[in-house]
């Protein structure tokens, strides 16, 4: 109160008050910069909610609209020293430039967030839900199976845009947590964006409509927690009864808990933590500071076994743990029996064992008392005894531990957060070792495995959300397997999902998030690097291979991906330059030809065997491909599409191999003229090869554009042929579930009978026109033109 802004000329011997304007520094212990221009002195900016301008060093003011702000909560500036009119501003939304001194600013998006939590719901494919720093609570699929525009396949590859992701109410700092048996109810505490802490939301994803059932709606901005009925934190925990849909719970300084959708409240705890007066004052140092961020003394983690109903863990920010065993009647603080758990530590997670009532892990984190090391702990007796595991973590000024989590299909399989890293036990937390692989070295905030999926999902503070897809290998890991030369996990079922439309984003956003690969992970073990090559076959119940695929040699866990397709047909390849373009260059081996793609097609639903052949050996287990149960097509129009797909391959394959033919052909005939061309004495031959290809062009005419160069898309300029026509129904007709259309099946039988006919064609050609130039070329001891077999796969 006695001033915002105190300015020196004398190197600070005196200072004078130049403004009291609180908005040059609203709010001190989270943001105060000042930065003068350097080509003026009384130009200064200064950084907090508001982004604000000086003239006169700052005894008045100047602001503008949206455009001359870089945006909100601001906290530093760099300004070009050789061109002031270069400034970059870092603040809560990313990055800002202008090249204008501050009057119109370029956003930058960067693909950063600081998500607080992670949850996870039941749909397939799952979304996965979390509390977003400076935005609402979020739910973003975790595939978006948006493949961009067209057909033929399989709904894969592509981004998980931004407009994919999707506001549940709630606040930036909360937990959004879906209904685990109803997954269009989202419930979020909330705090930030405009709400304090103890916001209770919960939405209906089918109405869009949130509603607010707040515990104790009192607002609490402002006011010291010492004064406040209920102390709820920034971040609040809230979770719902692994046995009870209707009951959740939500902390405090209490536990409270609803059964009848927010209506109504009860605290089924007593304070649970040391309620220390002492340390609920104001906050915020010279300013004060109080919005929830800084709450002491609160519940912070909640967690009811999975086995006995009503046997609840709560864990709090100063240090203590307690447990009931009966719904909440009677608590017991089990916080002394825990060894090396110094004071004021905040007891980030509790993960009860879904395989023993009486075992539970907890993680603390001590480094707001700069306490870095890991602490990790776990009880088998209810909390009576604890056990320090934090064996192979190293120690560093980053290791203090934030999550911990229990492996649903394994036992004694857990994962474990740091402040920069990721971590797994194999041995119930004897010993840890990094699961690092691609992910960012970034806070490990909450860690969550959808089940149904069996991928592990992972929040971090300031990279996002990542997802490891397929736990299988690192669940089927034994010390047995490890031993052995080579080894095939079994698979995970893998769903055949077909494209949906996405919604409209901006192209080459730095946020985009991936989509897991299409398709089937298998994954095997390797103890050495083989000697020969591995492949992995993909059989049919009835031993025939669809697919054969080269796998990876790495020692250790290799994963391949099958896209559950066949073989794609036969490559067409090129030999002679397109019609009218003698710029384009064959290479002796032919090209693809441009416009003839191949195709494969998606396998149905069922059963298939996964063979590993490696060293000499062979490996299987099964694989069960389903339906993606969001498509309409039901599994007897799936078995018809698929039988008229495989007839169209093999059409396509017998088209390919009259063109291949004829390439060749064409290939040795222009061969041989220009062989010739510099002998008049065959002058006659070469008429007569000339006379040749032009009936083989006029032939092949019929089955590929011959003017395609691939360039500038010239496959707009001329007709589309026979081959090209097959590829295109091929590709509508496979682009859902559905049964082939009766037009569909019309233009392939059309096809098929055209294809019928230029078989014929080709043969005549080759015994006549071909016999007949090869005896003249006999006749001047010329060799012949080898023209193969006819490809005799006649079209039924």
């Amino acid at each position: 109160d006695s001033g915002e802004l105190w300015t020196s000329m004398d190197g600070g011997e005196r200072w004078t008050l130049t403004s009291h304007d609180r908005q040059l520094a609203g709010r001190t212990q989270y943001y105060s910069r000042v930065v003068v221009q350097p080509d003026d002195e009384n130009e200064a900016y200064f950084l907090s909610a508001a982004f604000t301008r000086s003239l006169d060093g700052g005894v008045t003011t100047v602001g503008g609209g949206f455009a001359s702000s870089p945006g909100g909560d601001n906290h530093d500036l760099w300004i070009d020293p050789l061109n002031p009119d270069r400034m970059i501003v870092g603040n809560d939304g990313g990055v800002s430039i202008s090249t204008t001194r501050g009057r119109s600013w370029y956003r930058l998006q960067l693909p950063v967030a600081q998500m607080y939590h992670a949850t996870v719901d039941t749909r397939i494919p799952y979304f996965v839900y979390g509390n977003r720093q400076d935005g609402p609570s979020y739910r973003v699929p975790s595939n978006s199976r948006t493949g961009g525009f067209g057909g033929g396949g399989g709904g894969g590859g592509s981004t998980i845009p931004r407009s994919e992701w999707f506001s549940v109410a709630g606040g930036e700092s909360g937990w959004a947590t879906p209904d685990p048996e109803d997954p269009d109810i989202v419930w979020s505490s909330a705090s930030g964006s405009g709400s304090l802490g103890g916001i209770v939301t919960r939405m209906d994803l089918r109405t869009r409509q949130a509603h607010h059932v707040e515990i104790w709606p009192v607002s609490t901005g402002g006011w010291p927690p010492a004064e406040l009925k209920y102390r709820f934190v920034w971040d609040a925990p809230l979770t719902i009864s692994p046995h009870d849909h209707n009951q959740v719970y939500v902390g405090s300084q209490y536990v409270h808990a609803t059964t009848d959708g927010g209506k109504s409240w009860r605290e089924i705890s007593p304070d649970l933590t040391l309620n220390d007066k002492s340390k609920q004052q104001i906050s915020g140092g010279l300013t004060p500071d109080n919005i929830g961020v800084e709450y002491f003394n609160v519940v912070y983690a909640i967690a009811e076994s999975r086995l006995k109903p009503g046997l609840i863990w709560a864990g709090t920010n100063d240090g203590l743990v307690h447990l009931t065993r009966d719904g909440g009647q009677h608590w017991t603080n089990v916080t002394a029996n825990i060894p090396s758990l110094t004071p004021f530590g905040t007891v980030w997670s509790i993960q009860p064992s879904r395989y023993d009532t009486g075992t539970a892990y907890i993680a603390v984190d001590f480094h707001q008392v700069n306490g870095r090391d890991p602490h990790l702990y776990k009880t088998t007796d209810y909390g009576r005894t604890w056990r320090m595991i934090v064996n192979g973590i190293p120690r560093s000024p980053l290791s203090y531990t934030h999550a911990i989590l229990e492996d649903p299909v394994r036992r004694g399989l857990l994962y474990a957060g740091t402040e920069n890293a990721l971590y797994v036990s194999f041995n119930d937390g004897e010993l840890w070792q990094p699961l690092q692989t691609n992910l960012p070295h970034a806070p490990v905030y909450r860690l969550v495995i959808q089940e149904h999926f069996n991928d592990l999902v992972v929040s971090t503070y300031g990279r996002g959300f990542w997802i490891l897809d397929d736990l299988s290998a690192l669940q089927q890991l034994t010390p047995e397997v490890a031993a052995a030369d080579a080894h095939l996990f079994r698979p995970r079922a893998a769903y055949r999902f077909r494209n949906i439309p996405g919604q409209a984003s901006t192209s080459n956003d730095p946020t985009v998030g991936e989509n897991p690969p299409y398709g089937a992970a298998i994954n095997y073990w390797l103890k050495l690097v083989p000697a020969g090559e591995v492949t992995v076959s993909i059989q049919q119940s009835d031993g025939r291979t669809v697919r054969t695929l080269r796998g990876t040699k790495n020692v250790g866990v290799n994963r391949i991906y099958w896209d559950l397709r066949n073989e794609p047909t036969k490559e067409s390849r090129m030999r002679v330059k397109p019609l009218y373009a003698d710029w384009v260059e064959v290479p002796s081996e032919g090209r693809a030809a441009p416009g003839l793609g191949r195709f494969s097609v998606l396998m149905p639903p069922g059963w298939y065997t996964v063979k590993l052949s490696v060293g000499g050996r062979e490996y299987t287990q099964p694989l069960e491909v389903r339906k993606d149960p969001n498509s309409g097509g039901s599994p007897e129009e799936i078995q018809t599409q698929v039988a008229r797909l495989f007839d169209l391959q093999a059409d396509m394959n017998a088209a390919v191999d009259l063109y291949n033919q004829t390439e060749l052909i064409r290939a040795q005939v222009q061969q041989l003229n220009r062989t010739l061309a510099a002998d008049g004495d065959n002058a006659d031959v070469r008429a007569a090869a000339d006379s040749l290809e032009q009936k083989l062009i006029g032939f092949e005419e019929n089955l590929h554009q011959l003017r395609l160069t691939g360039r500038g898309q010239d496959g707009v300029r001329w007709p589309i042929k026979l081959a090209g026509r097959v590829a295109y129904l091929a590709n509508g007709m496979a682009s859902s579930d559905f049964a082939p259309t009766t037009q569909q099946v019309q233009v392939h039988e059309l096809f098929k009978g055209e294809i019928r006919t230029l078989q014929g064609q080709l043969g005549q050609l080759i015994g006549r026109d071909l016999a007949q130039f090869n005896e003249r070329l006999r006749q001047r001891n010329i060799p012949n033109i080898v023209a193969g077999p006819v490809q005799a796969r006649m079209v039924p």
